[in-house]
């Protein structure tokens, strides 16, 4: 078969096997996602035949942290790990399709959200006019090349183009997965940052509403690591030996971030170690010492700042049936009996519950928006990013 026939079948199919990279911004490493797809839209039909989870080495977590932060980053540790992480994502594509038992040449195509350093979604000067801008690192093309498979990647410069956030992107996978005749649902991924997306009952594209709540695990995470010298808090149990200071809650509650009203996406650059600094800072001042009632603290503000997005820009309109939670931090059970408790009587659920692994949910959705992007789809929301109009999101990178 000539090159040009293999891209045109790619086309013409109705039915492909896709797998979905994600690396997020809590900088654990990269999950892999295998699945399925047949249809388009709410007519979308996914199968997830294989999921695996590649910690990133200690080396190269501790150079994305100093290339996320502008004080220390350097363009040459930016060219370099733009093309290392290529070859870590080759890998996790190479695992995913083993523990699947399918040969490469039965898959078709990768999408690849790329690991972001930085996001800039409001209008900045530069050079004498205003930008707005995102930087993902992990380059498709070189990833195409290492497999020799089509890869979609680069998936929110498109919608910056016409004047959106660029974020969240996860809310078109949960039009297409979670709509429900009957219900209107919440969606809330927790992962580094925590994002929510509302889902009024029987819902259209134009209807669909996102947005970044604040942090997620991102500061319990730092937190933990300078404080019990743990990447994370497993299970929550170190918030669980504590107790939120109150006081101290509601001081952070009143950041700007949290008063600012959607279209809003955030990231390390806002909630990252200068965030940290000053709440350790205000914590001292303010005589929270422990180090369990600290890392409490952090976890409440997670779950408070989620809650009051929804009380402030969303139950007036759209009282949820049900908030379902997917992403690392659905494994925080201090984090989520939080939840159950500010969101009370509304049930919160884990997606497990509606057939789909929480920590898979990100990668199967870049599966979809490549899978999207060659079925000529657009997949920014408008309503969700800020966009002028809907528009493809993503890069497709040929291999030879």
């Amino acid at each position: 078969m000539s090159i040009p026939e293999r891209w045109q079948r790619l086309w013409r199919s109705t039915g492909r096997h896709v797998v979905g990279l994600m690396s997020g911004t809590s900088l654990d490493g990269i999950d892999a996602a295998l699945v399925y797809l047949e249809g388009s839209g709410r007519n979308l039909h996914l199968t997830l035949e294989a999921f695996i989870h590649r910690p990133f080495p200690e080396a190269l977590r501790t150079l994305l942290l100093r290339n996320s932060l502008p004080e220390t980053s350097s363009v040459r540790e930016l060219a370099l790990l733009n093309a290392r992480l290529a070859q870590l994502y080759a890998e996790a594509v190479e695992a995913v399709l083993e523990q699947a038992g399918r040969p490469r040449e039965a898959l078709d195509l990768v999408g690849v959200h790329g690991q972001t350093v930085h996001h800039i979604p409001e209008s900045t000067e530069c050079a004498g006019a205003a930008v707005t801008t995102t930087l993902q690192i992990g380059d498709p093309s070189v990833l195409a090349n290492l497999l020799g498979v089509p890869v979609v990647g680069d998936f929110r410069q498109a919608d910056m183009a016409l004047g959106g956030q660029g974020a969240p992107l996860v809310p078109y996978f949960d039009y297409v997965y979670f709509t429900h005749p009957t219900e209107t649902r919440g969606l809330l991924n927790i992962g580094g940052i925590a994002n929510l997306t509302v889902l009024p009952a029987d819902a259209r594209p134009e209807d669909v509403r996102a947005f970044d709540t604040g942090p997620g695990n991102m500061l319990i995470d730092a937190l933990a690591q300078r404080l019990f010298g743990t990447p994370y808090d497993p299970d929550g149990r170190y918030a669980a030996q504590g107790r939120p200071d109150e006081s101290l809650l509601a001081e952070l509650l009143y950041d700007p971030y949290f008063l600012k009203p959607p279209p809003k996406s955030t990231g390390r650059e806002y909630f990252g170690e200068a965030f940290l600094a000053a709440f350790s800072e205000k914590a001292a001042s303010m005589g929270v010492t422990d180090p369990h009632d600290q890392i409490a603290t952090l976890t409440a503000l997670t779950a408070a700042s989620v809650y009051q997005a929804y009380a402030r820009y969303v139950r007036e309109i759209h009282p949820f049936d049900v908030l379902i939670v997917s992403g690392g931090g659905v494994h925080n059970r201090t984090l989520m009996a939080l939840l159950e408790r500010y969101f009370s009587p509304i049930p919160v659920r884990s997606v497990a519950d509606y057939g789909l692994d929480p920590d898979a949910k990100e990668a199967c959705c870049f599966a979809v928006l490549a899978h999207e992007l060659l079925n000529g789809v657009p997949t920014n929301l408008p309503n969700v990013t800020g966009a002028r109009r809907p528009t493809l999101l993503g890069k497709l990178c040929l291999p030879a």
